[in-house]
């Protein structure tokens, strides 16, 4: 077998490979938008698969009706731009600072935070911290506790690492401080790794909800993802007193599901190009 084929076989299993891989990650996913638009009759007899049966939109009807679910919403994502900004702020400080040779110490600051990934104090203590600290149905109880990733630090900080140390050093006979080189030279040059970090932290705060279930017991401070959790363990619990009991309670579930997810998947094709050259540019320069 010639290298041309051998390298042709090899493509085209790869492809092979991928696409099976997008029908396992799509086919949930279109499942639960058909079952959200289908009718009673089709999801009580199970005849919905990955196209909708007797389609109608008296879910959604339901859903953008329950003026909660908009509010959850419009907060989540409120909360989402304001924690991703305030993490990527402490993140790329911490991470430039933990990247530069002459920072005494920087060894033992850098266990000292890696340790933290794999141990912590539980979840009762972290409880009685919150509490503590009257952080109890309080917005910041969902920012402050997990307000830097670990992960993403070593991850922008290898980046920093990896940055040509002629640009500081030109700098620095400028009469650029620190913070004037962290500004103005590493900053601009970080964009995909930037945009990568803060889509990580924007998906993890949208996604995550426990901390809320927690920490939240004011309806007005719900997040979208605790909405949702509330939604599946009760159906019907959105739909207030204006309950349709002839809408199955799947129905609304899926229709729910949808209402919180596609929210966070509009923000990828605008942050594709960064997040790529941030994923592979540590493999790029070595």
């Amino acid at each position: 077998m010639s290298q041309k084929l051998k390298n042709r076989v090899f493509d085209y299993s790869a492809a092979l490979i991928v696409l099976i891989a997008v029908l396992i990650c799509l086919i949930p996913f279109l499942y639960v938008l058909s079952e959200s638009l289908s009718s009673n009759r089709a999801i009580v007899s199970q005849l919905v698969t990955i196209y909708p049966i007797d389609f109608n939109i008296e879910a959604y009807k339901v859903v953008f009706a329950d003026g909660s679910m908009l509010y959850s919403l419009v907060y989540t994502m409120i909360l989402v731009l304001v924690y991703a900004l305030l993490s990527l702020a402490v993140t790329v400080l911490a991470a430039y600072a933990l990247s530069r040779k002459r920072l005494k110490g920087r060894n033992v600051f850098l266990l000292v935070m890696v340790f933290t990934m794999y141990f912590s104090g539980g979840l009762i203590p972290d409880y009685m911290l919150v509490k503590n600290l009257n952080l109890l149905n309080s917005s910041l109880s969902l920012i402050l506790p997990s307000i830097m990733s670990v992960f993403n630090m070593i991850i922008l900080k290898s980046f920093f690492e990896n940055l040509p140390e002629s640009l500081e050093e030109a700098a620095y006979l400028d009469g650029c401080n620190d913070l004037q080189i962290l500004l103005k030279i590493m900053l601009p040059l970080s964009k995909p790794a930037l945009a990568t970090i803060a889509l990580l932290y924007a998906v993890f705060r949208w996604n995550y909800f426990q901390d809320a279930l927690f920490y939240i017991t004011d309806e007005n401070l719900y997040t979208i993802q605790l909405k949702l959790y509330n939604v599946i363990n009760i159906s019907q619990q959105m739909a207030g007193e204006n309950v349709n009991t002839n809408l199955p309670s799947e129905a609304l579930k899926a229709a729910s599901i949808m209402f919180g997810t596609v929210p966070i998947l509009l923000v990828y094709p605008w942050l594709q190009k960064y997040f790529v050259s941030g994923i592979t540019i540590g493999a790029i320069k070595g």
